[in-house]
């Protein structure tokens, strides 16, 4: 196990190489932290680049796009190779760089899962239990509400928290509870989780222990289930389910590429919000990825965290870019970044000089 940098982790040996053979690189998010961490490999080590957001949970990946759910907006960002090349501070260091380019001034609604579909971005409001798309001229828009759920408001009534989709349109969902109270979801956290199909409101499971992250892979649902640390495999059309491996932490935020399965998940503590679930009991949860074979469910790569990063929510591919950036608002880097269809410049320096970027 190797130690990496900046964020102090390790890894199992294998990990850099799979990662390159992959051709991409991962981005998480840790809202603890307060960072997306883009995470890469030149073959031999990896590489992390953390930048800072406020509160980053939910992420949703799309070609050129990233949106990024915080605390009270969710921002968009594109990626401009252009921009990377000519990046001021490292040109030439990385092949593509995401800029934010807009913010939608949501408020604070918990926002978990988001994807990209048909209807353009979705996102997860687990403060008013629905999904929504965003509006310009409204803090969201709602689209679905869980047939169990009566009205509309700011109460966290059953923990709307993921959403997978089938050809583009919302397929399934998961809640925490199949509750119509305020917080009602607590009092049978550890086995009150539900999977709900989205197009017929029926749900399809009861009894799950805090399930996440609902996605869709070759024709097969799979679901984490958070409170026992277990990735499983769902058959819909006999509600049955079968578990394909288990981690020692509590399992939140999963993306595939080819036949490869990156899982996070985050360290559960006795004094955490769900500190009384066996996982904290037993103590030996951990924050970090595990990368599964998916055809035979057989762990082939591991990341964990040391203190400094307890809590992972999302993790996205991004498949093909072997060295991204991606600029935060922590500096006013972001805002010297100008992207026009035919050219980029960087805006002036503290001394007031222009920079040119590229032209197509």
């Amino acid at each position: 196990m190797k130690p990496t940098q900046p964020f102090a982790c390790q890894h199992t040996p294998e990990l850099p190489e799979l990662i390159a053979e992959l051709g991409c690189s991962l981005v998480v998010s840790t809202y603890q932290a307060g960072k997306l961490i883009v995470i890469s490999s030149d073959g031999e080590r990896l590489i992390q680049l953390p930048r800072t957001f406020d509160t980053p949970m939910g992420l949703a990946v799309d070609e050129s796009r990233l949106a990024v759910a915080t605390k009270n907006e969710i921002l968009l960002l594109a990626n401009d190779s252009r921009l990377a090349a000519s990046y001021p501070k490292q040109p030439g260091r990385y092949d593509a760089l995401f800029v934010p380019r807009s913010a939608h001034f949501c408020g604070q609604l918990m926002v978990h899962d988001m994807v990209w579909t048909k209807q353009g971005l979705l996102a997860v409001n687990t403060l008013f239990s629905c999904l929504i798309r965003l509006d310009p001229n409204f803090s969201f828009s709602p689209m679905w509400t869980p047939p169990f759920v009566s009205q509309l408001a700011p109460e966290d009534r059953c923990h709307l928290n993921g959403l997978a989709v089938v050809d583009g349109v919302p397929r399934y969902a998961t809640a925490l509870g199949e509750t119509d109270t305020s917080g009602g979801w607590r009092g049978q956290k550890e086995r009150g989780g539900v999977l709900i199909d989205v197009e017929s409101g029926e749900t399809i499971l009861r009894g799950l222990a805090m399930p996440h992250s609902p996605r869709v892979y070759d024709g097969d649902l799979y679901v984490l289930l958070s409170a026992t640390g277990e990735i499983a495999r769902v058959d819909v059309e006999t509600s049955k389910i079968e578990v394909i491996h288990r981690v020692e932490g509590f399992v939140r935020g999963m993306a595939r590429i080819g036949d490869h399965l990156f899982v996070a998940s985050s360290r559960v503590r006795k004094n955490h919000t769900f500190g009384d679930l066996r996982l904290a009991q037993e103590d030996r949860s951990f924050c970090g990825i595990t990368v599964l074979h998916l055809p035979t469910g057989a762990r082939v790569g591991e990341l964990r965290y040391a203190r400094s990063c307890e809590e992972i929510y999302d993790v996205q591919i991004l498949p093909g870019l072997l060295r991204p950036g991606i600029l935060g608002l922590a500096d006013s880097t972001h805002r010297r970044a100008l992207s026009l269809p035919e050219q980029t410049f960087w805006g002036q320096d503290e001394a007031g000089t222009p920079r040119r970027g590229s032209s197509c």
